[in-house]
């Protein structure tokens, strides 16, 4: 039987969405021809902010590449926009000319970018914020100008405003309103966003009117109608969007706000559909993608001849991260004379909650700062919870940590969602997991789509990844031992170590009953590691194990450059040094530092004597490494802070601790990243409100961007923050673990829990302190100098 023609007018996230859900239907059922007037293959239009910010690339953002198109044999015309439909003749024709016959027509052309017809809106230096193409007018507008104005305070116009910031601008932010997100956020939450943004240095005009863009060809000011004005060389207007109907409309398709479709998508017209921002159902156009996506899923049923419900409208929630500051809100959350509510406000770790109530039903919700609980508010607001069953929740929840997380885990329903955008549940999640043995929130991702979207549910999928990884894998998953020599996992090692005063590595061997008397490479400075962290043995440095021995049986020795700094007397010293010993390679290396290579196994000490490093290395672990840092806020044009200072100051402070896994740390003056810090286990950037500290970063086989922690306000807070960090991981991490592993095993949220709990961060600043406090012989014998392994 000949496949029935389709067409999609549209290559956003709501059509092609739609064709997915049909292909995973009957994958035969259709001949699919997709318009698109981009010039790209799907991408993910939410994390179009992260490419403006620097975080990510075009590609990480794509959805569908081109191959995925020719896999699934569907014929795709980018840069072509339709310019007629005809309903009678069930043909599209394109600007281009092109004609294609349809048996189904689907209109997925979304929205287009709300422009204030302002006078000047015409002059360069104005746009909008809603593709590809306006990310990259802003990035060159960036490298040649200063100062930006976003005008509009919802969630795009913040946004843009945090790019724009990463890229070097100075930005005001111009709202009509006198506070910031109101359609997302109640006062109390809008003010406490608005204080975090303008410690990261957005400047706020509230209750803004603006009258005219300044400027000849190219705008230069901003003017209100209150008379004031402001400096722009670049306006991004950010005010809202309009759904995209006139084509609809010129072919004879009911419209009102947008598109008019019944509870199967479908339009006035036969065989023709609507599907995402451009739809409108019951009166509502939402502009969410899981509403969106929810459609595509009907739609798709409905054109397969698949039964289904309808669909029946959705709750709105958001749950997003807005410039480094976690938000949700979901349901209603205003208050009113027809509602109650419940309010909670941490000023310690400035968190805000906000549950809304009406007739004693949970029907609303806003949290601020920590959102661990928006999956199951949603649940409860979509279920019309009675508050009592959340109070007593509560009043049961006193758990710390993991053992929280694996509570609300626990107490979750199969049925609950996680993933709002793509309709994932718990038990979906956990049944992919146990039945396919997955590891990371990346192979979830791929496997059941939950988080793959806006992204807000990945901590939710960790939790749920970690909680199966440790109670429902005991029968179908063999425990991972440190090695062949043992049956004892990492945990319960470092357990036993904890529990007893073991007095060295040979009476752990004994009491726990090593297979191998001496241990093996693997274990054998696994347990020396463990024993210095956890155990109350005196620890010296174990000079039997050769230090920085190359594949040629020679040494390599790195000198100790505190934030990349030398001087004329060190390179002096050096030089002297590589003539004397015939050193045959001085090599830069990653830091940046200088290596030292080839030296002969008899010169090691003498080398090390002359450039006065210790000839000992780490008694127990391996160490932080280099510091890197950029030219500094001297000399770097964009630098927002001190890079070398921090540099220097966090290498000196560090330099004797002992880590699972050698540390790589990089320092930013500004957001432009010079000295790669994104991709560093931690990295550091200059922003006008302080420092962003950044973990979990890699640029080694896969580079990877690092996740944002916290945005410090001090060099003292940053520190703190920094010691904090690395004594939880030498903690809780494993012997050889990288921070990017440790990160992905842990959850990035529960490292926050522990560094953001005022008594868990005091008490993990005085381990670090007593750590790099004690002498030599009991702990880290590295002040000066790093061998390369």
């Amino acid at each position: 039987m000949a496949k029935r023609k389709l067409v999609v007018i549209g290559n956003g996230m709501a059509g092609v969405r739609c064709v997915e859900e049909i292909l995973n239907i009957d994958r035969e059922a259709f001949e699919i021809t997709i318009f698109g007037k981009e010039p790209h293959p799907n991408y993910n239009r939410i994390l179009l902010s992260k490419v403006l910010q620097g975080d990510t690339t075009i590609e990480d953002i794509t959805i569908n590449d081109w191959q995925w198109y020719k896999d699934n044999h569907i014929q795709l015309f980018t840069n072509e926009t339709v310019t007629n439909v005809d309903t009678e003749r069930k043909s599209v024709v394109t600007e281009s000319g092109k004609s294609v016959i349809y048996d189904e027509l689907i209109f997925a052309t979304g929205s287009l970018p709300f422009m204030l017809p302002l006078p000047g809106a015409n002059k360069k230096g104005v746009t909008a914020f809603r593709d590809i193409r306006d990310c990259e007018t802003m990035v060159e507008t960036s490298k040649k100008y200063e100062k930006a104005v976003v005008i509009g305070g919802g969630l795009l116009g913040l946004e843009a405003a945090r790019g724009l910031l990463n890229l070097g601008m100075r930005v005001d932010v111009v709202h009509i309103f006198d506070s910031i997100m109101e359609r997302q956020l109640d006062r109390t939450a809008a003010k406490m966003l608005q204080a975090e943004l303008e410690k990261q240095g957005m400047r706020f005009l509230l209750e803004k009117q603006s009258e005219e863009i300044i400027g000849r060809s190219r705008i230069v000011g901003l003017k209100f109608k209150d008379g004031t004005k402001t400096d722009a060389d670049l306006l991004v207007m950010a005010v809202g969007v309009r759904p995209n109907v006139q084509l609809a409309k010129d072919g004879k398709i009911e419209t009102n706000r947008a598109i008019v479709v019944n509870d199967f998508m479908q339009t006035n017209v036969p065989n023709v559909y609507a599907v995402g921002e451009c739809a409108e159902h019951r009166g509502i156009v939402y502009g969410l993608v899981a509403p969106l996506y929810e459609q595509g899923k009907v739609l798709a049923k409905t054109l397969c001849g698949t039964e289904n419900e309808g669909y029946h409208g959705s709750v709105l929630a958001t749950q997003l991260k807005v410039s480094g500051v976690d938000v949700f809100s979901a349901g209603e959350f205003m208050d009113s004379d027809e509602v109650k509510s419940l309010k909670w406000i941490d000023g310690i770790r400035n968190t805000y909650k906000k549950i809304v109530i009406r007739d004693n039903k949970i029907v609303g919700a806003v949290l601020f700062g920590d959102i661990s609980e928006g999956t199951k508010l949603l649940g409860m607001i979509k279920q019309q919870t009675d508050i009592s069953v959340y109070e007593k929740e509560m009043n049961g929840a006193g758990a710390r940590g993991q053992e929280a997380g694996d509570s609300l885990i626990a107490a979750m329903s199969d049925k609950e969602l996680v993933c709002s955008c793509n309709g994932v549940t718990k038990g979906t999640i956990m049944q992919a997991i146990r039945e396919q043995g997955l590891q990371t929130v990346d192979e979830v991702k791929k496997c059941t789509k939950a988080s793959s979207s806006c992204g807000s549910c990945k901590t939710m999928v960790s939790s749920i990844l970690d909680y199966v990884h440790l109670h429902g894998f005991e029968q179908t998953i063999e425990k991972e031992t440190v090695c062949a020599c043992t049956t004892y996992s990492h945990d319960e090692l470092m357990l036993e170590i904890q529990n007893r005063r073991f007095a060295d590595t040979a009476e752990i061997r004994s009491a726990l009953d090593w297979q191998t008397e001496a241990g093996c490479d693997v274990c054998r400075p696994a347990l020396h590691y463990y024993l210095g962290v956890h155990g109350s043995a005196v620890l010296h440095a174990d000079e039997s194990v050769p230090m920085g021995r190359q594949a040629d049986g020679t040494y390599a020795v790195m000198p100790k450059m505190h934030g990349g700094i030398t001087t004329a007397e060190q390179l002096r010293q050096i030089a002297d040094i590589v003539e004397k010993f015939e050193i045959p390679l001085v090599k830069l290396l990653e830091g940046p530092q200088l290596g030292l290579f080839g030296i002969a196994a008899a010169d090691v000490k003498d080398v090390m004597t002359d450039l006065n490093l210790p000839n000992s290395g780490p008694v127990y672990g391996k160490t932080v490494g280099t510091v890197g840092t950029c030219s500094g806020i001297q000399y770097a044009v964009d630098a927002m802070q001190d890079s070398i200072a921090l540099g220097v100051a966090l290498e000196k402070k560090l330099e004797r601790l002992q880590v699972p896994h050698e540390i790589k740390i990089g320092v930013s003056a500004s957001p432009h990243n010079h000295a790669g810090s994104l991709t560093k286990d931690i990295g550091i950037v200059g922003a006008p409100g302080g420092w962003e500290i950044y973990v979990g970063g890699s640029g080694e086989r896969h580079v990877k961007p690092g996740q944002l922690l916290y945005t410090a306000e001090t060099d003292e807070m940053l520190q703190t923050l920094v010691a904090a960090f690395l004594q939880y991981y030498r903690e809780t991490g494993y012997y050889a673990e990288r921070v990017p592993q440790w990160i992905e095993r842990l959850g990035l949220m529960q490292i926050r829990e522990a560094l953001f709990d005022p008594y868990l961060l005091q008490i993990l600043g005085s381990r670090m302190e007593k750590t790099l406090s004690d002498s030599p012989e009991q702990a880290n014998q590295q002040p000066t100098a790093a061998v390369i392994r």
